[in-house]
Formats: structure tokens, sequence, C-alpha cells
């Protein structure tokens, strides 16, 4: 009875209902929502279902796959002496340092590099200008997050959520507030996993039924030279001018690079897909188990939240309002909504123009045209990134 007894007192179902630990409950709630949404709705799963599935692990009573290790001491009954004893950290602890020590995310630009044309920006250069537009959502909410208190580098992690970059935001993050990298993490994913139901609604109030109907001339013809010197053109210049953007912008292009120099081509397909999906894996379970009730339940992690939608929002919003500028000075032959893809969501922003747009006129193919700013989205974000690490770290 004792054994028995000793079992079902250990067991999770005791510690989750006689523990009363109903954060634990709301958090398990939570994740099974998000990964209903990532199978059945099949919201950016690559994504949202590790991510899910790690929040879920976390928040199961009894569970200590995020345990730190530490040492013991305790008594040797056979010396009588005491001794030290390291106790081991839990799975997902390890595999955190990847994100802790800022090791994923230039890992995932490499990636993204090497999966990514640049031509659609090359063959039109003032996509850069929407890129850029779409930036002002950072800095927009790092000005709102010093208002309600947060101090300079916390406000700048929290800010970056609105480049819609994960992987910048935990860098950035990882780097300045550490202790808010959970629901900093969380917040950029989700809003990265919610591209398509967040972005429709502000790219339709802000244009005109006539301006989303443009159709944009095809781009002109790209070269293999443009290409090969574009990476490293930038990475010299942009490297050189800040060079704390150096890990981000660095792994960008030398993935670029790999893809379009023609030479490697076993490293480009490793990096566009088992390089890609191996830490995707780690980097989605890991964040997800950043989220346990105990720190993610609290009123900072609801400020956090909400100013990341708001910085998502505004630099959603910066970038169609800049389309519209551009298509004014174009005298109609821009299409508006290609500014909305001026966050760095890649591909997902670049898809949402493409369906706005084909909604409102079916023969319009949009997505070439907003794979420029979306690839400036990219870029700007690192350098936003940068530019805040220049300043606090």
């Amino acid at each position: 009875m004792e054994v028995i007894s000793k079992f079902l007192t250990e067991s999770g179902f005791y510690q989750l209902i006689a523990g009363g630990q109903y954060k634990n409950i709301v958090m398990i709630i939570i994740a099974c929502f998000l990964l209903y949404l990532a199978i059945k709705k099949e919201f950016e799963p690559l994504l949202l279902l590790p991510i899910a599935f790690g929040m879920l692990l976390v928040n199961l009573p009894g569970v200590d796959l995020m345990k730190e290790p530490f040492v013991e001491t305790v008594l040797n009954e056979t010396t009588g002496q005491m001794e030290t004893h390291k106790v081991v950290g839990g799975l997902l602890y390890y595999l955190y340092q990847g994100v802790k020590l800022g090791i994923y995310p230039p890992l995932i630009f490499l990636c993204v590099g090497a999966m990514t044309d640049f031509g659609p920006l090359i063959a039109n250069p003032r996509s850069l200008l929407l890129g850029a537009a779409a930036q002002f959502g950072i800095f927009f909410t790092f000005a709102g997050a010093l208002m309600l208190g947060f101090t300079g580098p916390e406000a700048a992690s929290i800010g970056i959520i609105g480049g819609a970059d994960g992987p910048t935001a935990l860098l950035v993050t990882s780097k300045l507030a550490s202790d808010l990298l959970g629901p900093i993490a969380i917040a950029a994913y989700s809003y990265m996993a919610l591209v398509p139901i967040i972005q429709p609604p502000i790219m339709k109030l802000l244009t005109k039924p006539e301006n989303r109907k443009i159709k944009m001339e095809q781009l002109r013809e790209v070269s293999k030279k443009e290409k090969i010197v574009f990476p490293i053109a930038v990475t010299i210049f942009t490297v050189l001018l800040l060079p704390s953007a150096a890990p981000l912008i660095g792994m960008l292009m030398l993935g670029n690079l790999i893809k379009e120099s023609g030479v490697t081509d076993r490293l480009s397909k490793t990096a566009q897909n088992e390089l890609c999906n191996i830490v995707t894996i780690f980097l989605g379970l890991t964040v997800g188990a950043t989220a346990n009730a105990q720190t993610f339940l609290k009123l900072q992690t609801i400020q956090i939240i909400c100013l990341g939608l708001v910085a998502f929002c505004i630099g959603t919003a910066t970038g169609v309002i800049f389309g519209n500028i551009m298509c004014k000075l174009t005298k109609g032959k821009v299409n508006p909504l290609i500014g909305a893809a001026g966050v760095s969501a890649v591909p997902m922003a670049a898809r949402v123009v493409q369906k706005v747009g084909q909604k409102e006129n079916p023969a319009n193919f949009l997505l070439m045209h907003a794979m420029g700013p979306n690839v400036a989205g990219v870029i700007g974000s690192a350098v936003a990134a940068g530019v805040l690490l220049k300043i606090f770290g």
C-alpha cells in the first residue's frame, strides 16, 4: 500500500489536481489549442507544432525537461564524509542552450538565405524602401514599451517582434533581456504563424479596391553575376557599417551565396533541407519549453504579447502606407499591397499579398513583386537588430 500510495502521490495527475496547479491546466489548454491550429488549420505547422508541443511538455507536472544542472552535497554513510555530486539537467535544457547562446538564430538565417531568391529585390531596388518602412513598428513599439516601464534593453527586445522575424527576436532577446525570452519568443513565432489572419484586414483597410487590382509589369531577368555579387556586396557594406549585425547578415548572405554560386550544390541542399529541418525542430521545441506556467501567466507577459501584436500591425500598416505613396509617385505602376510584405516573414507575407491581390483581380500575380520587399524586410530587421544591439548590448 505504501508503494501504491507513493506512486499515486508522485504522479502528475495528483500534482495537477491535488496540488492546485490551475496555471498549468491553463497552459496545457493553450498548448492543445495551438496544436489544433497547427494540425487542423495548418497555420505554419512547421513552427507552431513543435512550439506547442514544447509548451505542453514543460507544463505537465513532474516533468523536469528544462531542469538546470546543479551540484548537491550529500553524506556518504559508508565513509561518513560529505561528497559532491553533479546532477545533470533536463534534455530540453541542453537543447535550449542553442537559443540562449545565440546559435540557432544565425543558423536559421543561413537556411533562409539558401532558400531565398534575391532576384526580385535586385531587379527592383526600390523594394528596399518598402522593407525599411515596415520596420517602423519596431521603433514605435520600443517607445511604447519604455512608456509602460520596461527598461531600454527589455523595450528593444519587445520592439523587435514587429519585424515578424522569430530568429532575430530570439537573438536580440537572448543578449539583452534573457529573462523575457519565453513570452517574446512565443509572441514572435505566434504572430509569424498568424500572418494570414492578421495582415489581410489591415491591407484592405489601407488600400482602395482599384489600387489592389493593379497589375505590375514583369520584373527584368537578373543575371547570375548580379546574384553572386549581391550577397558579397551587402555583407561588406552592412557589416562595416554595423558590425553588430554580422551574425545575422553574414549567415543570411552566406546561405544565399552557397545557393547562387552554383559550385556548392550539396551544401545548398543541406542548408535548405536537413539543416533547416533539424534546427527548426530544436528551436521550436525549446522556444515552447520556455513558456512554463510560473513565468508565462503574468501581467508582464500579457503586456509583451499585446505590444508584439501592435508592433506587427504597425509594421504591416507602414509598409502598406509607403506602398500607397509609391503607387502615387509611379502613377499607378506599383500595387500598394506589396508593401505589406515588407515585414520579414519569408515567404508567408509574400504569399498573403498574392492571395489578397488575386481575390481582387484573378489575373494578378504579385508573388515575385512581393518577394522584393519581403527579402528587404529580412535585411531590414537584421539591421534594426544590429542597431539595438549596438545601443544596448
